[in-house]
C-alpha cells in the first residue's frame, strides 16, 4: 500500500523558516519522482516543487524560487521541502504526491497534508 505521510509544518512569523518531510512506503521510491502541493482555504490546490528518482532535476513554482529548496534521501524513502523567507501567502496546507502508471493507468496518491501558517 503506498503510503505519503508529512510532517514539520507549524506556526512561523514571516522571514522564518520551516523543513517538511514526506515519508514515502509501499512503492519503489528510488523510481519516481515526488511532488510538492499546496493548498490554502478557498483557493485549488497548486504546485509547489517538484524533484526527478535521482534528485538530478527540480522544479519550483515562480512563486516560491529562490526561497524553496526541494531535496531528496533515496536511502530514508523521504523527501524534504525547506521554506526559507516564508511570507503570509505561503500559508496552506502542504500535500506530497507520487503518480504512478501501472497497466497504462495513473494512479494518484497523496498525503494527509500538513499546515503551514505564516504570520504576518
Amino acid at each position: 500500500e503506498v503510503q505519503l505521510v508529512e510532517s514539520g509544518g507549524g506556526l512561523v512569523q514571516a522571514g522564518g523558516s520551516l523543513r517538511l518531510s514526506c515519508a514515502a512506503s509501499g512503492f519503489n521510491f528510488d523510481d519516481h519522482a515526488i511532488g510538492w502541493f499546496r493548498q490554502a482555504p478557498g483557493k485549488e490546490r497548486e504546485g509547489v516543487s517538484c524533484i526527478t528518482s535521482a534528485g538530478g532535476i527540480t522544479n519550483y513554482a515562480d512563486s516560491v524560487k529562490g526561497r524553496f529548496t526541494i531535496s531528496r534521501d533515496n536511502a530514508k524513502n523521504t523527501v524534504y521541502l525547506q521554506m526559507n523567507s516564508l511570507k503570509s501567502e505561503d500559508t496552506a496546507a502542504y500535500y506530497c504526491n507520487v503518480l504512478q502508471i501501472r497497466d497504462g493507468r495513473k494512479y494518484d496518491y497523496w498525503g494527509q497534508g500538513t499546515q503551514v501558517t505564516v504570520s504576518s
